[in-house]
């Protein structure tokens, strides 16, 4: 049905009057959809009080075991790496941000949008192609030796400072993003205005600029943190332990359930303090109106500055983006003939599946989600709408533990129940199966396809509503034949955007996977743990080339 009929339709005021009173009306059946958020916040639930009980149900042997052995270490490894990634993504988010959004320098307009490509690469590629390169036997620290003696200082790759240098190289593009939106709403005036005060340029950018962007800047830097918290590609390439690697290690290295719950829980505990101070910085941030003067008027860099600044955005992009592409590219290219076998089209296969799969469910579930609070717009239905979207924030190891116990519980049970019945031994029926992955991912990436399919279905207007089911069309046909025709385009960028971050997530697939259910994701961490570096690189590719889907579509909408 066309949208201008129904907009004719909607100025029907007889028929309106009709839809006015019946939905006055107080003997109408609990409708289905008002039900459906708290159904998806409950599944959303399930794994948070399956990690929280173990936190406050602590086995003190497994905590005694912790505390002598690693949590400490945990601990300290996760403090440092934390404030590294913080410190680096903020001083150079923020540098590259006003550079491009307020100051005019060669390369500016192509640097302000190529510098967000690195989002494209996964980190743990790019911490395994930074291994491959200027670890001890790579070809850049062999050349510097053969050419300076091999006793000449070179910097220690393999240390804390490589993985926070991967990690800022690889995150900063999310402290990049906010913090130039807001010096796009600032422009030059800002500095201006400063300077009417008697400040120079320096002076009024850290005294005027640089605090009223701290609100997106504080969103971006926290957007990096949680990246370097649910991390585990990475730290485990470089061997770093932290709580995501002793949450997998303790699972599949001491096969110790309840260890890794208890693990799972105090990470968990710390992701929450961390959603609370990012509510806060939320509810700090306001908008400002854009004007197209403020973006055109621009300071004119010259002499070093402009040498500087032109040096700084090609560096990033050269470590951050072209050399891990370019090195992967000639690996892939040595290694095709060796390696491109049909178990390469079981990896792709089972990617490429997992990922439709994953995307068609959390697309469905965001769509049920967005059209049952149109309908129920009340604040219980919102409030269960944020918890079913929470998961997003929850590390995937920690979601993997919490799907993977209560699961294997109730497949255990349902064994016994159906022992004792009917004599029959079922096996395990949930546990080896696509199940728990499919779980983890929609709770997992459910808040990446609501976003933009509620952006799509804040389009549509009430009249449209009113004018269908004034025509008799309610429920599911208005959902079918009104709501999804307008909303192809949001549910096309949701389903692309879960397809690729199913398609680089590494820790659920890793601990949840059925047996020889291996995944492009998988087999780069099985080459990575051996060192093969150049096996790594083919799988690598493919991963890279399906993660600038969303840049792609994220540069069209900014355009449009």
């Amino acid at each position: 049905m066309k949208v201008e009929t129904l907009s004719i339709a909607a100025r029907n005021g007889n028929k309106l009057t009709s839809l006015s009173r019946y939905l006055s009306s107080n003997h109408r059946p609990v409708s289905v959809w008002r039900l459906i958020p708290f159904l998806v916040a409950a599944l959303v639930l399930i794994p948070i009080g399956t990690i929280l009980s173990s936190f406050f149900a602590p086995t003190s042997d497994i905590w005694q075991h912790l505390v002598e052995t690693t949590l400490l270490s945990l601990l300290i490894n996760t403090f440092w790496l934390a404030l590294g990634v913080v410190s680096g993504t903020t001083l150079l988010g923020v540098s590259l941000a006003w550079l491009t959004a307020v100051c005019e320098f060669p390369g500016r307009k192509l640097f302000s949008w190529a510098l967000l490509l690195p989002l494209a690469v996964p980190a743990y590629v790019t911490a395994f192609v930074v291994l491959g390169l200027f670890d001890f036997t790579g070809p850049v620290q062999s050349a510097f030796h053969s050419w300076l003696g091999p006793d000449a200082w070179f910097p220690e790759v393999r240390g804390r400072m490589g993985v926070i240098t991967v990690m800022v190289l690889a995150f900063y593009p999310y402290v990049y993003l906010l913090a130039r939106n807001a010096f796009l709403t600032q422009g030059k005036r800002s500095l201006e205005a400063s300077q009417s005060l008697g400040l120079n340029r320096t002076q009024g950018f850290f005294r005027v600029a640089l605090p009223m962007a701290r609100p997106w800047i504080a969103g971006g830097v926290m957007l990096a943190l949680m990246e370097t918290l649910a991390d585990f590609g990475t730290v485990a390439v470089f061997n770093y332990d932290t709580f995501t690697t002793a949450i997998y290690k303790a699972w599949f290295g001491m096969f110790s359930l309840a260890a890794a719950s208890q693990l799972a829980s105090l990470l968990l505990v710390i992701i929450f303090a961390l959603i609370v101070v990012e509510q806060q910085i939320r509810i700090r941030m306001r908008y400002a109106e854009v004007k197209q003067s403020a973006r055109a008027d621009r300071i004119a860099l010259s002499g070093w500055r402009s040498a500087t600044a032109t040096a700084l955005a090609s560096g990033t992009l050269f470590f951050a983006f072209l050399l891990p592409i370019g090195q992967l590219v000639i690996w892939a290219a040595n290694s095709l003939v060796q390696d491109l076998d049909s178990r390469y089209l079981g990896f792709l296969w089972h990617s490429l599946l997992l990922s439709t799969l994953a995307a068609l469910l959390t697309c469905t579930v965001a769509l049920l989600l967005v059209y049952a609070t149109r309908r129920h717009p009340d604040a219980a239905t919102r409030n269960a709408v944020r918890i079913a979207t929470l998961g997003y924030a929850l590390p995937g190891t920690v979601l993997a533990v919490g799907m993977f116990v209560p699961l294997a519980s109730l497949d255990n049970w349902i064994g016994e129940v159906t022992l004792q019945l009917f004599q029959i031994e079922t096996g395990l029926m949930i546990q080896g199966t696509l199940a728990i992955m499919l779980l983890a991912y929609l709770t997992r990436f459910l808040a990446v396809s609501h976003s933009p399919i509620d952006s799509a279905m804040q389009r549509i207007t009430s009249s449209i509503d009113e004018a269908s089911m004034s025509m008799g069309i309610n429920g599911w046909m208005m959902l079918r034949r009104v709501h999804l025709p307008i909303l192809k385009s949001g549910i096309f960028t949701a389903g692309a955007l879960v397809f690729v971050d199913v398609m680089k997530e590494m820790p659920i697939t890793l601990m949840t996977r059925p047996f020889g259910w291996d995944t492009l994701s998988v087999r780069i961490f099985e080459m990575t743990s051996e060192g093969a570096w150049e096996q790594a690189a083919l799988p690598a590719v493919a991963l890279v080339i399906s993660g600038l889907i969303p840049i792609i579509l994220f540069m069209r909408q900014t355009e449009k």
